[in-house]
């Protein structure tokens, strides 16, 4: 029994549900504008003191989850004009929903793993540090449950690994990576090593998913 409510709550038919679509969309929406209101200090210090030309680079968690919002509203057009089964694609929307892919995925797990080093390092944990843990793990979990509803390709990952990777020596070479915690600068080339590796990482669970993609789809011809 509680097999088969996991399998419910995983299926296509619930997550792909108007009621998930909705509740996905408003989630990762106020986290975007929460998340952009969390990097304000950043941003300011970044055109102040750098160059306004590096504020795109700046804000990378809600940057995601803008795009995964993007993917959402999508996803709901699609389930009011009744294509939910066979959506449609154009090189907009492939960019869109490989870039929500591949960076929810890579800062979900970046946050994450940025949160434990620096509590491994000593620091104290405090309930800000539980509440980014479990939004970014969504972040991460929510890029892969959505594998069956995607339409993007690879020339829609090609875009964006070259936005990840730009982004990555944007962070490290230029130095407006995401303010870390005092007790991890010491491990910054580390760090940049973990981030550029995430994301090939990230940019290969993109592809796998689309042959994922292919696969759950000729099972059910």
């Amino acid at each position: 029994m509680l097999r088969m409510s996991v399998r419910y709550f995983l299926s296509k038919a619930f997550l792909s549900g108007r009621f998930m679509l909705w509740s996905m969309f408003w989630i990762n929406f106020l986290g975007t504008i929460y998340g952009y209101y969390w990097y304000g200090k950043q941003l300011v210090f970044t055109a102040d003191n750098l160059s306004v030309a590096y504020l795109p680079f700046v804000p990378d968690s809600p940057t995601a989850s803008l795009f995964f919002t993007g993917t959402m509203a999508y996803l709901l057009v699609d389930s009011y004009k009744g294509r939910l089964a066979r959506p449609r694609t154009n090189w907009f929307r492939s960019i869109v929903e490989a870039f929500a892919v591949v960076t929810s995925f890579k800062y979900g797990v970046w946050a994450v793993s940025m949160i434990w080093a620096a509590a491994y390092q000593g620091d104290p944990v405090n309930w800000q540090d539980w509440m980014l843990t479990i939004s970014h793990l969504g972040m991460a979990a929510e890029a892969i449950l959505y594998v069956s509803s995607y339409t993007y390709l690879l020339g829609g990952v090609a875009v964006v690994a070259a936005w990840v990777l730009l982004n990555d020596y944007m962070d490290y070479g230029v130095g407006v990576f995401p303010w870390l915690p005092k007790s991890l600068w010491d491990e910054l080339p580390q760090v940049a090593s973990y981030t550029v590796a995430l994301s090939i990482v990230s940019v290969i669970l993109a592809v796998i998913l689309i042959k994922v993609r292919k696969s759950m789809r000729s099972e059910q011809v």
